[in-house]
């Protein structure tokens, strides 16, 4: 996983910008817009460092994919996101994932991340010890997978005979991988910085009210999902929702949990390794679930990062 004697060419090629894409579950949608802002202001990151969702967006951008991502995105529903819970009992994961590394394969094919023509690296956590693990070879549809898996939501995936968990868990805002590989100018995108109090498990509010834009369509969001289940399938995803209740569902505070360790654990690290420049996308008012608010997360991630061009142009006239 850290090493291959056929590293490809641009491991050894100077890399002036590295850009750290954070994890933040739904919320990560503000990277495409990020990418898209310095993409009108022509500037390249040499390399990308992702975790978790950062790792998806990262990955799809450097195999040269985000138009179809982005696309993909914007056109989900709550209806079309409840088609990817593929709801697994008795495994380690509430979700097995299939559907949606199905939905990636489609998008991405079989692209090996060594084979890529840009520098790219994704971010898991080792189950067993709790070591920090990048990826920057193999299959990349598995890899991402490996970054994004949460654990108690997603099956840990096993790459290389190592069962990998989402690395959000041991490095939020991979600032330190981008400096590894030589980036003179790091650019972090913090997805976490406006969180505190807000955007945990009230996303699941969203959930439990149907506002499909189709009023007569048969999936029309959480309500039509719960009427048309069985009963002990209704039990279970009250049970994974809270709805009816007035506390929190299991993921819920699943999802809030994991919040808090990577906002606090991103906090430390950039601390004790700053970025150069860091992208703080006022994204708190989304729930970490909320996929289908893609576009607004979109224009947010541009704005934050349009707002920085100045400074990332002058840091850049420096190092020149």
């Amino acid at each position: 996983m850290n090493g291959h004697p056929d590293r490809p060419n641009w491991f050894s090629r100077p890399a002036p910008i590295g850009l750290a894409l954070g994890s933040g579950v739904a919320r990560g949608w503000a990277h495409i817009g990020v990418l898209r802002a310095l993409e009108r202001a022509g500037i390249r990151p040499d390399i990308i460092a992702g975790t978790s969702i950062g790792a998806v967006v990262g990955g799809c951008y450097a195999a040269g994919k985000l138009h179809p991502l982005e696309e993909w995105a914007t056109g989900l529903t709550q209806s079309r996101l409840f088609r990817f819970l593929d709801i697994r009992l008795g495994s380690s994961g509430l979700i097995a994932g299939n559907r949606l590394a199905d939905e990636l394969t489609d998008k991405l094919g079989d692209l090996e991340i060594q084979h890529l023509s840009q520098r790219f690296i994704a971010i898991a956590t080792e189950l067993a010890t709790g070591h920090e693990i990048w990826l920057r070879e193999g299959n990349l549809v598995e890899n991402l997978r490996a970054s994004y898996a949460l654990p108690g939501i997603f099956n840990p995936v096993r790459v290389h005979n190592h069962w990998l968990i989402d690395g959000a868990l041991v490095n939020p805002v991979p600032v330190s991988v981008c400096r590894a590989f030589g980036a003179r100018l790091v650019i972090a995108v913090n997805l976490n910085a406006d969180s505190f109090g807000k955007g945990t498990f009230a996303d699941a509010e969203h959930l439990r009210h149907d506002e499909d834009e189709d009023e007569n369509a048969e999936e029309g969001g959480f309500r039509a999902l719960l009427s048309a289940a069985k009963r002990p399938d209704r039990l279970l995803l009250r049970q994974l929702f809270g709805v009816g209740n007035s506390a929190p569902g299991l993921t819920d505070v699943m999802f809030a949990s994991l919040n808090i360790i990577q906002d606090r654990l991103a906090r430390s690290r950039l601390a004790g390794d700053p970025p150069d420049i860091t992208i703080n996308p006022q994204v708190a008012h989304v729930g970490l679930v909320e996929f289908h608010r893609a576009r607004e997360l979109i224009d947010l991630g541009e704005e934050a990062m349009e707002a920085a061009i100045p400074t990332v142009r002058d840091a850049l006239s420096f190092l020149q």
